[in-house]
């Protein structure tokens, strides 16, 4: 049996305790130059992460003016709270509930210069299985879609679709950018730039436990 944790609560302790054993992870970025090259040209972009490690991601990129896509859920709502504390503009939605409306929003806030963080396995999985909403936002905004990943030393991993990571108190965070890419016109940039989210990631992952 799931045992619910009411809102209120997570707001109340939860979120003050995720930002304390937070503030105490050790993170170092590889290739951060492709995405502060994007930051100081006033390029907007996706930010490409699997959903596994999206909280250390989360913490790691915040108070940078980024919208972020947040599940309907009640996991996705918990994630937003935390999301919305630590300065993250949410956008509702999901490729299952509310995705139209996501996408909308997504491209809206792309046109409006900001960038925007998609988990494109996200809310339900597949794990790891890229879903075409990320692509499709940066095709019709006509922005680069950034990867990024990270690898945690010492971590819990919940038993979840995704088995996402929580970092333990003063844990070691590496991440690692890739090379931003553009998602060609048409139905075949479409799955080609799918294809490509996938490799991308998978690459960033290997590099970083090289």
């Amino acid at each position: 049996m799931k045992v619910r944790v009411p809102r209120s609560l997570v707001r109340r302790v939860g979120i003050p305790l995720v930002s304390a054993i937070a503030s105490s992870w050790r993170i170092r970025s590889r290739d951060e130059a492709h995405r502060t090259t994007l930051v100081d040209a006033g390029q907007p972009f996706v930010f490409l992460v699997w959903h596994e490690v999206l909280l250390p991601l989360l913490w790691y990129h915040r108070h940078q003016g980024i919208a972020i896509v947040v599940s309907e859920a009640r996991e996705g709502r918990y994630l937003g709270d935390l999301a919305s504390r630590i300065g993250y503009r949410l956008l509702p939605g999901s490729s299952t509930r509310g995705g139209a409306r996501a996408l909308l929003g997504a491209v809206r806030v792309l046109h409006e210069g900001s960038p925007v963080a998609f988990t494109p396995d996200g809310p339900r999985g597949p794990r790891r299985d890229v879903k075409p909403g990320v692509v499709s936002a940066a095709q019709r905004a006509g922005v680069p879609v950034l990867p990024v990943h990270a690898v945690v030393s010492s971590a819990w991993r919940l038993r979840s679709w995704d088995r996402m990571v929580i970092p333990k108190p003063f844990a070691r965070i590496d991440v690692r950018y890739g090379a931003p890419f553009v998602v060609g016109p048409g139905p075949a940039g479409l799955t080609q730039g799918v294809e490509r989210c996938a490799v991308a990631l998978d690459a960033l992952e290997a590099e970083l436990l090289a």
